[in-house]
């Protein structure tokens, strides 16, 4: 009867290290430690750093000759309570509006972006087109736009009556579009040309290749600055009140009006901040993120 033989002294002592679970060494865990506590210092210094700069402003503020009447104008608690529920309200027709424009924006940008970056004279039409709607409202203050679709538009008399929030999206679409598209269209720019190439010969149509190529990497570089543009648009979506929607900001403007006491407005910019953090922190995380991607293996 045959035996096996043994393994050689090299392959089991491969073996018993492979089924010993690794740990950090000494010095592996030294800097560990080392770099916790300078974390820890790090969040100390910052804490005291800003409570400092917080004490130091807020006795500046206290000690001005018209902090009483400020306070009182603009900083007015009752009042501020008093008048939450009138300018949430108005802040639900921002909301809505917001989310209307957003899809809005999405397709209409999409569209633009796509028109741009076509080849070939015989899209030199579409392509002249669409160079003039982007520098024309990227070059335009979004308020003249809004008077010029709000007011001069309704006064033709050929559309029927419709609220002012309707024709304040339809601005607010109109102007971010225009940014949008041209964030688009950088993007998919920024696609190396022999991905096109690459995806034709493998029989991928122009619109396939867009849709299933250059759309998806072209999104992915310039997601930041989308994100930022969102941003921009949950801020300008209280310009609809120009129009007369009674919004967040129409609503603290008509409590400011019968009391004139300015706390409503402080009510309405604080509320705007509150739906913007959480976008402006997930812009935050997700630039963190890519830029550490980007470079990793970049460090010598």
């Amino acid at each position: 009867m045959s035996q096996v033989p043994p393994p050689p002294p090299a392959e089991v002592s491969a073996s018993a290290a492979a089924a010993e679970p690794w740990s950090p060494s000494a010095i592996e865990l030294e800097r560990r430690a080392f770099r916790r506590r300078q974390s820890q210092r790090s969040v100390l210094v910052a804490l005291v750093s800003t409570l400092a700069f917080a004490v130091i402003v807020w006795a500046t503020l206290i000690n001005t000759p018209g902090w009483a009447a400020v306070s009182e104008t603009f900083f007015d608690l009752d009042y501020a309570i008093e008048v939450l529920p009138t300018v949430l309200e108005g802040l639900w027709l921002n909301i809505r509006v917001l989310a209307v424009a957003v899809v809005g924006v999405a397709i209409f940008a999409t569209l633009l972006a796509v028109i741009r970056t076509l080849r070939g004279p015989v899209f030199f039409p579409l392509r002249a087109v669409a160079t003039v709607y982007t520098d024309l409202f990227r070059g335009m203050p979004i308020i003249i736009v809004l008077y010029l679709v709000g007011i001069g538009v309704p006064a033709l008399g050929i559309f029927p009556r419709v609220d002012a929030a309707v024709w304040g999206t339809l601005a607010l679409v109109l102007v971010y579009s225009a940014y949008v598209a041209e964030v688009l269209r950088a993007g998919m720019e920024s696609v190396h040309p022999t991905q096109r190439v690459a995806a034709r010969s493998l029989g991928l149509s122009h619109a396939a290749t867009l849709r299933l190529v250059v759309m998806p990497q072209g999104v992915r570089k310039v997601t930041p600055a989308l994100m930022n543009d969102f941003i921009s648009m949950q801020k300008d979506v209280g310009l609809i009140s120009i129009l007369g929607a009674v919004d967040a900001v129409r609503a603290a403007q008509i409590e400011t009006a019968l009391t004139y006491n300015y706390t409503p407005y402080v009510v309405a910019g604080l509320l705007f901040v509150l739906i913007s953090l959480p976008m402006i922190r997930l812009t935050d995380w997700y630039t963190a993120r890519a830029q550490k991607r980007e470079q990793i293996g970049g460090t010598v």
